[in-house]
């Protein structure tokens, strides 16, 4: 593809629920400009923005995906995003480095919980929008119905732009509500309105240039005065109302059919803003932690951000790049300021799916990639040394459900460690920790198929075979009451024997206490030297307690008294001795389990307030407010126990129908209920029994 100044550039984000129909409209738009020569399908996996095997496999968008296209005079990044909610971060990724969107919108479903989510990302960016109804072609559509519910649901200011031209298995066109005519066919040709809709185009007509005007006081003026407005004034009016965001123009289509295509086409290049036209950003000066104002030009200082890391498996790490200001050739150097080290940029090339096209230089605005640079990761911004710029980073959404992730065997253990790093590098909405308590290394994600996909890339590119299952709980013992112990190690085996005798009282301290040893022995009962061999023995004797084996804590242990043998006695001795009476006094003081208490915030539309807090009324929650944060958008706080939301991701969004988000952290510890502790030490039985 040619090179294209930056005035003609046009970034655009595809971004809707899942199954409206992004990537057949990608193929229909690609067909369409002439950048393929056939449509490709996704049934048969041959679509060229869904390459990866596993979304060839699961039939969906799990990767954003760059697809320049040239129409007109403009070159078009179209940017594919996946609809499901669980590869949120792709669609984050998409929209920070976009002057516009399109919105599809399924023509048979509606508007989707998915698309009014990713309306409300697109509208806080401020980026101007499109809608585009989809599957005009299917049975039982009725455009008006469609209509009014993306005007109910994302904005009364979405009008029609174009209205289609026949319906259902008749669709054949559209008409131009600006020239009032229509156009059908591939080859586009010019055909009559029909009479029966000529009401419509004129009425639709009329509220559209009602909106537009309002822009221009002296068309305003002219247009309430009954004087006539011409196209061009239109046209002018149209560019600067969807800009401003007074606007939102909707077109109708069938991708797979390829209509309406043009229309939309002919409007983003016509109308979507250039990176030029963004005007002045943003940026932070790293040396002096000054914000800046700069200007998207050549001559400004070079500000380029990483948006995206992919290993691929022929060349490696391949790096997505936007470039906002300054110049950047092949075979060059850069400097990453959040990491402060120089990188060497190899080949420039542009990606048009899984192909790439080696450039030279790529302009200001314009969106490329580069292979292997050695340390630079998504979010990490491209600069010049004398004058680091830093760029606002893409806000990820944090990761909400938890899963324990384990190798199948002991080479998937050694190749673990290389490969689960790459993985997160890739996607910063998946995070892996150690859960010191229990042992198990999580792996944190946005749901269950965002995680079942990650297991699926460990598994194909990088050979690791691992399982996921819900992670353990980390609960703790203790005991209710004070209580003393003695035990007496003695055995004689011949020659030197074994001795070792410890008196020792356990007390319950406040809940978050810890643990905490005391040496009050007097009179030398036990020599000093044996001391530290006792505080061991109970030391190590509190990893596990005498209920299902879990760490004791908020416990102090004194130890009071005992005796010792000149000869017999040991450390070995006093070690046994100490571990053994620790566990009779938990035996003998009334011992519980503890469990996690986190804090959840949940916030939900008010419609769905009333469900959620008797779903945490059923999760031993405790709903300790509730406040109205605007837009019928209410914020619940409670205290759950952690074991009753290990999935509350899933059980929220299907309560919610998606519309929830939560976040959680940890409070405290308390004790079990009886018939819960019950049941957690049977499993806890039953689980070293099987084990």
């Amino acid at each position: 593809m040619q090179q294209i100044d930056s005035g003609n550039i046009r970034n655009i984000a595809l971004v809707s629920h899942s199954r409206a129909g992004k990537t057949s409209l990608v193929e229909a738009i690609l067909f369409s400009a002439g950048a393929t020569t056939r449509l490709g399908n996704i049934g048969d996996g041959t679509t060229v923005s869904d390459y990866d095997p596993e979304e060839i496999k699961r039939k969906i968008s799990i990767n954003l995906s760059l697809l320049p296209c040239q129409w007109k005079n403009a070159k078009l990044n179209i940017i594919d995003t996946p609809g499901y909610a669980d590869f949120i971060g792709e669609v984050k990724a998409a929209l920070r480095v976009s002057e516009a969107a399109v919105i599809v919108v399924s023509g048979v479903s509606g508007v989707g919980v998915g698309t009014e989510q990713v309306w409300g990302y697109a509208r806080k960016a401020n980026l101007p929008c499109f809608i585009f109804i989809n599957k005009l072609d299917r049975e039982n559509i009725v455009y008006q119905d469609i209509l009014k519910d993306v005007q109910a649901k994302l904005s009364p200011k979405c009008l029609p732009i174009v209205l289609p031209l026949g319906s259902q298995k008749d669709f054949r066109g559209t008409i131009d509500l600006i020239t009032k005519k229509g156009t059908e066919g591939n080859p586009e040709k010019e055909v009559a309105i029909p009479a029966g809709i000529t009401a419509d185009v004129d009425s639709y007509r009329e509220k559209l240039i009602e909106a537009i005007v309002e822009v221009d006081d002296a068309l305003l003026s002219k247009y309430l005065d009954g004087g006539q407005i011409s196209d061009s004034d239109v046209y002018r009016c149209l560019k600067e109302a969807i800009k401003r965001g007074a606007v939102f123009p909707v077109f109708f289509g069938s991708a797979t059919a390829n209509i309406g295509i043009r229309p939309l086409l002919n409007a983003a290049s016509d109308y979507f803003p250039s990176p030029l036209d963004a005007g002045t950003f943003k940026a932070t000066n790293a040396t002096t932690n000054a914000e800046e104002s700069v200007k998207p030009a050549a001559t400004s200082p070079l500000s380029v951000l990483v948006f995206k890391t992919f290993t691929d498996a022929r060349i490696g790490k391949i790096s997505y790049l936007r470039f906002f200001s300054g110049t950047i050739t092949s075979n060059s150097q850069v400097w990453n300021v959040n990491k402060g080290v120089i990188e060497r940029v190899g080949q420039l090339f542009m990606l048009h799916g899984k192909t790439q096209e080696p450039v030279n230089q790529l302009n200001i605005g314009d969106i490329g990639a580069v292979a292997k640079l050695s340390v630079t990761a998504t979010g990490d911004t491209l600069g010049a040394k004398e004058h680091p710029l830093k760029l606002t980073a893409i806000e990820f959404p944090a990761p909400a459900l938890n899963m324990a992730i384990s190798p199948k065997s002991r080479d998937d253990l050694d190749k673990m460690s290389t490969a689960i790093p790459k993985i997160c590098e890739e996607d910063l909405t998946i995070a892996v920790h150690r859960d010191a308590d229990v042992g198990d290394l999580i792996i944190s994600g946005m749901g269950e198929t965002h995680l079942a996909v990650a297991a699926d890339r460990l598994s194909q590119r990088f050979g690791v075979a691992v399982t996921l299952e819900p992670p353990r709980i980390s609960y703790k013992e203790t005991i209710t009451t004070a209580v003393k112990a003695e035990f007496k190690h003695k055995k004689q085996t011949g020659g030197h024997g074994q001795y070792g005798h410890v008196l020792i009282e356990l007390e319950p301290t406040a809940r978050g206490g810890g643990f905490e040893f005391v040496n009050k022995v007097v009179g030398g009962a036990i020599p000093r030297n044996y001391v530290p061999a006792v505080e061991k023995g109970i030391n190590e004797g509190i990893n596990e307690g005498v209920l299902a084996g879990y760490p004791i804590v908020d416990v102090r242990v004194i130890l009071y008294d005992g005796s010792f043998h000149p000869v017999d006695s040991s450390e070995m001795a006093f070690k046994i001795a100490a571990a053994q009476a620790l566990k009779k006094g938990l035996s003998d003081g009334h011992s519980v389990l503890l469990e996690p208490i986190v804090n959840l915030s949940v916030t939900v539309p008010d419609s769905f307030t009333g469900d959620i807090i008797s779903d945490l009324n059923t999760k031993r929650g405790r709903v300790l407010g509730m406040n109205p944060s605007g837009d019928g958008i209410n914020l619940i706080e409670a205290q759950v126990p952690a074991a009753e939301i290990s999935r509350y991701a899933i059980d929220l969004r299907s309560i919610t129908q998606g519309r929830g988000t939560f976040t959680t952290k940890f409070s405290h510890y308390e004790e079990v209920p009886a018939l819960v502790a019950q049941k957690v030490i049977a499993q806890k039985e039953s689980a070293a029994k099987a084990g």
